[in-house]
């Protein structure tokens, strides 16, 4: 008994042991399968590092959040990412060297006509120029402890940049200084800009060759991409896919069914004397502009037609885009090409900058007696300025007197716009808009055109449910029937539907070129989280689904055969043809027995010019060729055949020369630091190559 019991007692503890480490190589495979960085040993605070110094998520994601204001967040992280690590490496060279800025430097510099306050307004005096006095009560304002908050956004926003832009001058200073030309140099090259050679030659060009007839093997391609290392090295993986698409566009019966209903409302359109109120229940996707907008403004694919239109005639329905349109003519008048008034607003309604639409701020009553009061001190002779600076409520303009300075047509709200063209110069006339009571001035009109108040009823095609459903149907019977490549290739085949290709893609981008604007980051992140060969389920790409298939992964090195015979190829037929035809033609040791072994003549280049390496006589700019040309041990001695980079060539030096200079020694200098100098501007690219970057994005984007 007591033996079956210690058996028991043994294999329990078995038993427990067992299950702890089931329940541990669960975890770890759930946490490694979910593709890289999402370990439950993964980094989760940091989007990056460059040479150790880390980039957290949080500011990353901060920041992320400022910059895409308006903006689709995958266009700006890859420009967030390159902004952050440049920041860095141009940190850590500051650092090397000592770079600060004082705050007397700052602030001379947010005095100074390059301060990037000097685009904002409010920190602009009446003509326009920086306003120091509103510069210091800025600062000021900031140092006050109650607005800590607002101080530190300034400071990430407004200061930080500002001295980056700083050091950047400073480095880039010392770099330019740096540059040093010694006479020598001035002196070589002032020599080999005064240099001239006249040669005789034989040339056959590669194009002599039929291109179709020389054959490159992948290990031609590859033999010569290991002879070129540093020109064929790829500094991350990519990776690339094929795909076939199902449509899901909207189909002739879901087109049709919008026409028709337009049709319907077209009468009741065509009928209404009040478009405005008709237009408030329309449910139109072109809202109604109760304006006049001029000729020269109207951009519709159509307009000419429009234009053939009389008041109350309609025409339609048209297709606009992803819309059809039916189009009323409300009214045809004159006005003037382009106006500049002036205005002062008082408020009853104003923007909601959360996206919100118009919210109220003042009682139209309220509104209404503090504008009559406006235009009373104008009528009585106040000074306009001085009033709108006072009263105006609009920010765009008030600092400038109120004035819009020739606009035209369709850029104000309809009754601001309206009266602006139809009033005249010197005319003013309190006008009521959606944001409140204007009083506006007309100062000048400039030239005529027709103007026309066009009314444009618009009902968006929409796909029906049918329609996607095909799409998606057929898309999930196609990825059911492909489980690898051949199967995937084997489907498209019986459906004829073409299988696609995407380009090389590295893990850190987030738009795949052949689908244009169309949001491609899950796409990617399913790229880089499953093996060759892996079929995706079906994707939804704008009005497509996609269903793709991972047909390569290449490494960082070297580029493989497929990657680089697109750039290689040229190159190892040019090496082949110029065997061939150094073999076959170029018999003999002399220019002439090359001629006519060559089946050509013996040409002459006169003055070829070593300042300007352009040869035309053997196809161009070809250092090797121009090399020759002005090697002075070769004088009267004819080369060995030359594989240039259009074609085989033997020439013999019959001169060496010089023509006069009109270029002095400090001219010469000037250019040879100025050369110098765009070539240390472009050290930020050796920077970052040399640098230990650790992208993570991959984990959170």
């Amino acid at each position: 008994m007591s033996v079956i019991q210690s058996i028991r007692d043994r294999g329990a503890w078995i038993m427990l042991i067992l299950i702890a480490l089931a329940l541990i190589a669960f975890i770890l495979q759930d946490g490694l399968g979910r593709g890289r960085g999402s370990s439950i040993f993964s980094n989760t605070t940091n989007v990056g590092s460059v040479n150790g110094i880390k980039i957290t998520k949080e500011d990353f994601d901060a920041k992320l959040t400022l910059y895409s204001r308006g903006q689709s967040k995958d266009a700006i992280i890859p420009q967030l990412w390159n902004q952050e690590v440049q920041t860095i490496l141009q940190q850590q060279e500051y650092d090397k060297l000592g770079l600060v800025v004082s705050s007397k430097e700052l602030a001379d510099f947010f005095y100074s006509p390059q301060s990037p306050l000097m685009r904002e307004k409010e920190f602009q005096d009446d003509k326009g120029q920086l306003d120091p006095s509103k510069v210091q009560q800025w600062f000021s304002e900031l140092k006050k402890p109650k607005n800590a908050e607002n101080t530190k956004r300034i400071i990430e926003q407004v200061i930080d940049p500002a001295t980056q832009q700083l050091l950047s001058s400073k480095y880039q200073n010392l770099i330019q200084q740096s540059a040093y030309v010694p006479t020598w140099l001035i002196e070589k090259q002032k020599a080999d800009n005064a240099a001239i050679s006249s040669i005789s030659y034989v040339y056959v060009p590669y194009s002599s060759i039929v291109d179709s007839t020389i054959k490159v093997s992948d290990d031609e391609i590859m033999a010569y991409v290991r002879k070129h290392p540093k020109n064929f090295e790829k500094e991350e993986e990519t990776r690339s896919f094929s795909y076939v698409s199902f449509d899901a566009s909207a189909s002739a019966a879901d087109s049709a069914n919008v026409y028709n209903q337009l049709l319907t409302e077209k009468n009741e359109f065509a009928a209404s004397t009040d478009v405005k109120q008709f237009f408030a229940k329309a449910n139109s996707e072109m809202p109604y502009y109760d304006g006049y907008i001029g000729k020269k403004q109207i951009q519709q694919s159509i307009k000419d037609t429009l234009f053939k239109l009389a008041p109350g005639q309609t025409f339609g329905p048209y297709v606009d885009g992803k819309n059809y349109v039916v189009a009323k003519m409300v009214g045809i008048k004159q006005f003037p090409d382009t106006a500049k008034v002036r205005h002062i607003l008082v408020s009853t309604h104003q923007r909601d900058q959360s996206g919100g639409g118009l919210m109220r701020v003042r009682e139209d009553s309220s509104a209404k007696k503090i504008i009559d009061s406006v235009a009373d001190f104008i009528a009585k002779g106040a000074k306009w300025d001085s009033i709108c600076n006072k009263y105006s409520e609009d920010q765009g303009s008030k600092e400038k007197g109120g004035v819009y300075d020739n606009f035209v047509t369709g850029g104000m709200v309809p009754e601001f716009n309206d009266f602006s063209f139809e009033g005249k110069i010197g005319e003013r006339k309190i006008v009521k808009t959606d944001f409140g009571y204007h009083l506006i001035e007309i100062l000048s009109q400039k030239g005529s055109q027709p103007a026309y108040k066009i009314a444009y009823l618009a009902k968006p095609i929409i796909i029906s449910n049918e329609t996607v459903g095909a799409a998606s149907t057929a898309a999930l019977q196609f990825a059911s029937q492909a489980k690898n490549k051949s199967q995937f290739d084997e489907a498209a085949k019986k459906i004829n539907k073409t299988v696609l290709s995407s380009q090389e893609i590295k893990e850190g981008e987030f738009s795949i070129p052949v689908f244009g604007q169309e949001p491609s980051r899950s796409i990617i992140r399913w790229l880089y989280e499953n093996d060759l060969g892996t079929v995706s389920e079906p994707t939804e790409v704008g009005e497509k689904y996609i269903v793709s298939v991972i047909t390569s992964i290449s490494p960082k090195g070297l580029l493989s055969v497929n990657e680089a015979r697109p750039r290689v190829e040229g190159f190892v037929k040019k090496e082949k043809k110029a065997k061939q035809i150094i073999e076959s033609k170029f018999k003999g040791n002399t220019l002439e027995s090359f001629a006519a072994s060559a089946g050509v003549g013996v040409q002459k280049a006169d003055s070829l010019s070593f300042a300007n390496p352009s040869a035309p006589a053997f196809g161009g700019y070809d250092l090797k060729l121009l090399g020759a040309s002005f090697n002075k041990e070769m004088q009267g001695k004819v080369t060995e055949p030359i594989a240039g980079s259009e074609g085989v060539m033997a020439l013999k030096v019959e001169s060496i020369g010089a023509k006069p200079t009109v270029q002095d020694n400090e001219s010469i200098k000037q250019n040879l630091l100025q050369s110098a100098r765009n070539a240390a501007q472009r050290g930020s690219g050796a920077l970052r190559k040399a640098a230990t970057i650790k992208d993570y994005r991959m984990k959170f984007y």
